[in-house]
């Protein structure tokens, strides 16, 4: 049965009850929405973010700098609860004038830059400590064009598919059947990658794989959206190996904790301002201690 056909007004107008999942916070301006002044800690990196995909890149690419002995990419990891409209304070447009997680702010330069996007902080960190990227121009163009290309496609596998498969008030099925097909063209496209190389731009981790595992990866393991029957990811085989494959690095098992508010309290650090936190300062520590 077809969806009901909808008429478009000639002019658009902003209906603030149209339901659906993050409805409260979604609005066709831009700007803050109040002054509130961004916390500031001690190291020279600061990072205002939630552990969503987007989120977890930019933790993900901090603990691999760390692990490598990069002490300037040491960071303070404040949360922001979109869900309360924190990205519309004036001190984060301030950093980010698209309101969107996450922002970070490197202290090491003075004035402090700013820098937004989670595939522009990746390549800014990248080139920051000539690291998770490689050298070679043909190598570092391949290792771009990957990024780029999860930056161009992921807005249809979470503005798209994502929305109206499991946040959309109401279930229809021409967007649903739209969505569905483009996310399975995508990770056709990189299963096939994956089926000749270890990772996604070669042989080499790189940030392409930082920026891709977050959103891909959690699809094919149902930890996004629920979607992983319904797309079948149990036969994208390549996707799988290389998912497993990452997720078992150190700095991945670390970076997916930091900024989180669900899943297991033992996998939620909500705040990082020091490596030991990992240790002390998870969700389920807190709780046991009374905080």
């Amino acid at each position: 049965m077809s969806d009901p056909t909808y008429t478009p007004p000639k002019v658009w107008t902003w209906d603030k009850e149209n339901g659906g999942a993050f409805s409260n916070i979604n609005r066709p301006i831009a700007g803050p929405t109040h002054e509130k002044e961004l916390p500031r800690g001690k190291h020279p990196m600061q990072l205002y973010s939630l552990g969503t995909p987007n989120g977890i890149k930019v933790t993900v690419m901090l603990e691999e700098l760390l692990a490598l002995g990069f002490e300037g990419a040491e960071y303070d990891a404040f949360l922001i609860n979109i869900g309360e409209g924190e990205q519309f304070s004036s001190g984060f447009v301030d950093i980010n004038p698209n309101s969107k997680i996450p922002a970070l702010l490197d202290c090491s330069t003075e004035p402090p830059t700013r820098v937004f996007e989670s595939g522009s902080i990746l390549l800014y960190l990248a080139e920051k400590f000539d690291a998770f990227i490689p050298t070679d121009p043909a190598r570092r163009t391949e290792c771009l064009s990957w990024l780029f290309w999860q930056m161009g496609s992921v807005p249809f596998l979470g503005g798209g598919f994502g929305h109206f498969y499991a946040y959309a008030p109401e279930k229809f099925e021409y967007p649903i059947n739209r969505y569905t097909m483009e996310v399975k063209r995508q990770l056709d496209v990189l299963d096939r990658q994956l089926a000749n190389h270890r990772y996604v731009a070669g042989d080499e981790y790189t940030i392409a794989d930082i920026a891709i595992w977050p959103w891909y990866g959690s699809l094919v393991k149902n930890k996004v959206y629920e979607a992983a029957e319904f797309l079948e990811a149990h036969t994208y085989t390549n996707i799988l190996r290389w998912t497993d494959e990452i997720a078992q690095r150190p700095a991945v098992k670390r970076g997916r904790k930091v900024n989180r508010t669900t899943g297991r309290p033992e996998d939620q650090l909500r705040e990082r301002h020091d490596a030991s936190d990992f240790d002390t300062k998870t969700q389920d520590k807190l709780e046991t201690a009374g905080e």
